[in-house]
């Protein structure tokens, strides 16, 4: 695949290693929130909520424009970004709207990512500018404005905000005052979410390489060529970074050692995956565009099992307990038994879901390209 084509791809989608200690595994994200993409800053997708056995619709919220944003949830309020160019507080119970802020332009993929600590909640728009927004009353903080389009999704840590532009680079901006910390420069957008581990933020883009960045200063830790484009996000547990690609492969890649220890790629059907990995169990779980939910084992890169949709899966999985909640690019979203990838639920909305779910308090969000937003629960 040419460099062009990884650009087409990416565009299209819209309608590291370290010399430092291996990363741990990380805790699943207690119950009460899910305040980023991916959950935490390891992005590998995995709660400790109860998601009640049956499910139905709470409510909808009808957000004007396609929704491929993916909620955040905190303090019982879920916060989603639109194409229309809001970013949406909406109450987690009622779904009625808390405040709307709108942006220069609109939302595409930046998911948004919320610290209570500070009071801010974090977002990237299709303008290439950076908003912090204040939780209580949906008033700007403060702006940053990148050299690209910021498709990439914000992740907090300490007194960082960690994302990526389109300008090539990876920015870290002081979370209270929007100002640029350092600034990392890579050869090709950088789309996908970096997971941060340890002090360190792992992630790959367009210009095939996996790096890892010194999360306090920028420093360059060790990069490597991975031979393959990627628009996901690096999902990081136990030492390892998962991470699907353009090439049509799920790599894993060993921190410490340096190296890529497994490649998978599904014999039947060959295909990107854009995707991002759920880790647990001892599985990798991501979509790809052949349509299918893949269950991969962590350690040796073989398959478990798959799952057939019947259209594109770019939605990525979240796991509560023994279950896999993902949605499909055919109007349905899903509910597998994580062991064994057979259905235990489906519901069909009628339009296409990119994004993925956001669990806490009982309560799964997902959005669709349709512009609704949908919360399910008991």
């Amino acid at each position: 695949m040419t460099r062009r084509a990884c650009l087409a791809a990416a565009a299209s989608a819209l309608l590291a290693v370290t010399a430092a200690a291996p990363a741990s595994a990380q805790a699943p994200l207690a119950g009460a929130d899910w305040p980023q993409f991916r959950g935490t800053p390891t992005l590998t997708g995995v709660t400790s909520a109860t998601v009640p056995a049956t499910l139905k619709v709470k409510w909808t919220f009808e957000a004007g424009d396609a929704v491929e944003s993916s909620a955040a949830i905190a303090g019982g309020v879920v916060y989603v970004g639109s194409q229309k160019g809001e970013l949406l507080a909406l109450d987690l119970a009622t779904g009625k709207p808390r405040w709307r802020y709108k942006t220069v332009e609109g939302i595409g993929e930046s998911s948004p990512a919320v610290s209570t600590a500070l009071g801010l909640v974090f977002v990237g728009d299709l303008s290439g500018t950076v908003h912090a927004v204040r939780v209580a009353n949906g008033q700007a903080a403060w702006t940053f404005k990148t050299k690209g389009e910021v498709k990439s999704s914000p992740v907090v840590v300490a007194d960082k905000v960690v994302i990526g532009s389109y300008d090539g680079s990876l920015y870290g901006l002081d979370a209270k005052s929007g100002t640029p910390a350092w600034s990392v420069h890579t050869e090709n957008y950088v789309h996908g979410t970096p997971a941060i581990v340890d002090g360190v933020a792992y992630f790959a883009g367009c210009d095939e390489v996996f790096r890892s960045i010194r999360v306090s200063d920028g420093k360059d830790l060790g990069d490597l060529p991975v031979g393959a484009y990627t628009g996901a996000s690096v999902a990081v547990a136990n030492g390892k970074a998962y991470f699907g690609t353009f090439e049509n492969e799920v790599l894993a890649v060993d921190l410490k050692a340096r190296k890529v220890v497994w490649r998978y790629q599904p014999k039947e059907r060959q295909f990107p995956f854009y995707s991002s990995a759920a880790i647990a169990d001892g599985k990798v779980i991501l979509g790809g565009r052949d349509k299918v939910v893949h269950a991969i084992d962590a350690a040796s890169g073989k398959a478990v099992w798959t799952f057939a949709t019947k259209a594109r899966v770019e939605s990525s999985a979240a796991v509560a307990g023994s279950r896999v909640y993902i949605g499909s690019n055919d109007g349905r979203f899903y509910v597998l038994d994580l062991a064994t990838g057979k259905p235990v639920w489906e519901y069909e909305s009628g339009s296409p879901m990119t994004t993925s779910p956001a669990i806490a308090n009982g309560a799964v969000v997902i959005g669709t390209t349709d512009g609704t937003i949908i919360c399910f629960g008991a």
